[in-house]
C-alpha cells in the first residue's frame, strides 16, 4: 500500500475532517459523522481508507489524551471498515444507500459491545461485569445506531463526491 504524495495529503485532510466533525458535533452525544466517513472512505479507497481512519484515531489521542478510553479506538473503527470491505463492490445502485446506512447503523448499535472487551480487560471486569457494562450503555448505543442510520443518508453522495474528485485529480 505505497502512498503517493497526493494521497498522503488527501488522507491527512480526510482524517482531519473526521476529527473536526467529531468536535463540532460533541454537543450531541453519540451523534456524529464518523461512521458515514468510514463507510464512504472504505468504498472509495478500500484498504487505503485505514490511513484517514487511523489519522483520526491518532488526532483523538493527541488532543484528548491517550487514556484508557482511547485504547478501544485502536480496533473499534476498524470493525466498521472490515464490514464494509466484506460488502460486494458492485452493489446495485438502488440497494447502496440502504445497505451502507444499515451497516453504519449496525456499528452504532454494537459500539458498546465492541468497546466492552477492552473495558473488561482494562478494569478487571468478569463476564457478568462486562455484560452489565454493555446493558448500562445500551440506551446510548440505541442513539448511536439510529443517528448513524440517518447520518448514513450522506454516504452515497459523499462517495460520489470523492469519486468525482479522484477523477478530476486524474485528469490533471
Amino acid at each position: 500500500m505505497k502512498l503517493t504524495s497526493r494521497e498522503i495529503v488527501i488522507f491527512g485532510m480526510l482524517g482531519g475532517i473526521m476529527y473536526v466533525s467529531k468536535i463540532i458535533m460533541e454537543a450531541a452525544p453519540n451523534i456524529h459523522l464518523l461512521g458515514t466517513f468510514i463507510v464512504a472512505f472504505t468504498v472509495v479507497y478500500r484498504k487505503k481508507a485505514l490511513y484517514p481512519i487511523y489519522i483520526y484515531v491518532l488526532l483523538n489521542g493527541m488532543f484528548s489524551g491517550f487514556s484508557v478510553w482511547w485504547i478501544p479506538y485502536l480496533y473499534v473503527w476498524t470493525v466498521l471498515w472490515g464490514a464494509v470491505m466484506l460488502l460486494p463492490q458492485k452493489l446495485p445502485k438502488k440497494l447502496q444507500p440502504l445497505v451502507y446506512m444499515s451497516v453504519c447503523s449496525a456499528h452504532g448499535f454494537l459500539f458498546g459491545t465492541l468497546y466492552a472487551p477492552a473495558q473488561a480487560l482494562l478494569f478487571g471486569l468478569n463476564f457478568k461485569g462486562m455484560l452489565a457494562w454493555i446493558i448500562a450503555g445500551f440506551p446510548f448505543d440505541c442513539i448511536h445506531g439510529v443517528s448513524n442510520f440517518f447520518c448514513g443518508i450522506l454516504i452515497v453522495p459523499l462517495i460520489s463526491l470523492l469519486r468525482l474528485a479522484e477523477r478530476a485529480a486524474g485528469e490533471i
